[in-house]
């Protein structure tokens, strides 16, 4: 399952589950970009075995991807991943479908949709002249569960894995893999933001529906991502994999 040596772009790296990745890669000896529309102090203090450059890319701009790309075939030589990991979470207000603001509901859908679109659209030229790469979009396991009074994220994610089967089956023939991974709730800033001072209370109730009776921690996602990215996983392409303790077993 190494990842040694590998090159990785990673969107959405400024905190939280984006920031571990980015972690788990460089300390596995893979060449990191790590990029975001904030800060990426964080990433570029990381260390380990491998290394780790920062830029800042807007995932919703198909030119701020295209730079991306080329910035990771600049430094590395060749992209051989990316986890697309951007999306909005933290900031969004959920509630009633009625009530959510057509703003926000168009913003949700141009970063956790469009933006991989666009992330996708930059890497592949890269991989296809290698005949290779893994693509890894960051779902949720909200669309499957059909989790409700956050219907943009639920709706956005659902689309997530949509790309993610369609694309699978168009650019197989040129040897890249294109997977999901769609995890439970876990204890990040975004979620404390997202469930507005009551992300305890919601992260118990997960953890009672679930069968194995533990919250998600960072080490069962980026496992999981580090998988679909590594040679061990060269066979398994427009998969879901749902990191959620037994709460919907899809």
């Amino acid at each position: 399952m190494s990842v040694a040596g590998k090159s990785v772009i990673v969107t959405g790296a400024a905190r939280g589950i984006g920031l571990e990745y980015c972690k788990a890669l460089v300390e596995g000896g893979a060449q990191v970009l790590a990029t975001d529309v904030s800060p990426l102090g964080a990433a570029a203090a990381l260390t380990g075995s491998g290394q780790v450059a920062t830029l800042k890319v807007d995932v919703t701009s198909a030119e701020s991807t295209a730079a991306m790309a080329a910035e990771a075939v600049k430094l590395f030589g060749r992209i051989d991943a990316i986890i697309n990991n951007a999306a909005l979470y933290g900031a969004l207000k959920g509630g009633r479908f009625t009530d959510i603001d057509e703003g926000e509901w168009d913003r949700t859908m141009a970063v956790n949709v469009k933006g991989i679109w666009n992330c996708c659209k930059a890497v592949v030229g890269p991989m296809r002249e290698q005949k290779s790469g893994s693509i890894v979009n960051i779902a949720s396991v909200g669309p499957l569960y059909g989790t409700p009074y956050a219907l943009h994220y639920t709706a956005s994610k659902g689309a997530v894995i949509a790309l993610t089967r369609g694309l699978a089956r168009e650019i197989g023939r040129d040897n890249i893999r294109v997977n999901a991974v769609a995890p439970t709730a876990i204890q990040t800033q975004g979620t404390a933001e997202f469930y507005q001072g009551k992300a305890d209370k919601a992260l118990e109730g997960v953890k009672a529906s679930q069968a194995i009776q533990r919250n998600l921690v960072a080490s069962d996602v980026t496992g999981t991502a580090l998988w679909l990215i590594s040679d061990a996983s060269a066979f398994v392409t427009g998969q879901t994999i749902v990191v959620d303790g037994g709460l919907v077993m899809h």
